[in-house]
């Protein structure tokens, strides 16, 4: 194990071990398996996801990165089991906060969270080399490494855990390791409203020669959470 996974500040408590499926990357980043063919993929941070699993079983070239891989499967495991367990209990108590058109309950939700868990920490087994433990904003990548890098449910999300100037850092990072396009979905903070530094990050992108879109999508799990935002670099 890294040093890193022994330092204090990097305790496996705090860290949230939870993944989404491929159906719902799909869904929240509007892919499609045909224009990911012939491509290489960074999915940045990747969690417990099962993306890069699936996609791999399609031909599709993709790496995952998360500061979670410093810890080993066993653990990470164990740790996925116990956050989708609270995580299901507190959503019992706040139902209303989420809209239920994807899942139909949090039975289902939980099914698919075990189903990304288990997909994603098998994969890791197989194919540890593609799975890398990194601490954001930086990158242990070449410059222009990966066609297309996909972050969901980091950036944004937790503005009052990270500000403004970690976000521009973060973003550089990942348009260095990137050749074609970003797409970072949602767009919402974790109350559910739009990020406030959003339309200043996206001035500070076209300021510098990048075209950016926001794209709504037909997902919404957490409220307004519906639209991710394209980066187009080339």
């Amino acid at each position: 194990m890294s040093n890193l996974a022994n330092n204090t500040k990097l305790d496996i408590d705090r860290i949230i071990f939870i993944g989404r499926t491929f159906e719902e990357y799909v869904n929240m980043f509007d892919l499609s398996i045909a224009n990911l063919k012939n491509k290489k993929v960074l999915d940045c941070p990747a969690g417990a996801c099962s993306f890069s699993a699936t996609a791999r079983e399609n031909g599709i070239d993709v790496e995952a990165c998360d500061i979670a891989y410093y810890f080993n499967n066993v653990e990470l495991y164990n740790k996925g089991k116990e956050d989708i367990k609270h995580m299901i209990n507190k959503m019992e108590k706040s139902k209303s906060n989420y809209n239920w058109t994807f899942f139909n309950d949090t039975d289902d939700l939980k099914d698919y969270r075990i189903e990304a868990l288990d997909t994603c920490v098998k994969d890791m087994k197989l194919y540890q080399e593609k799975y890398h433990a990194v601490e954001l904003p930086q990158l242990p990548f070449s410059d222009n490494e990966f066609d297309i890098l996909l972050s969901a449910h980091f950036l944004f999300l937790y503005s009052e855990a990270f500000d403004f100037n970690f976000h521009i850092q973060t973003l550089e990072e990942m348009l260095r390791v990137t050749k074609e396009e970003i797409r970072i979905f949602p767009l919402v903070n974790i109350e559910g409203n739009r990020y406030e530094e959003l339309d200043k990050i996206i001035h500070t992108l076209n300021e510098r020669g990048y075209n950016t879109e926001e794209v709504q999508v037909n997902y919404e799990f957490q409220s307004n959470a519906n639209s991710f935002l394209k980066i187009n670099i080339k």
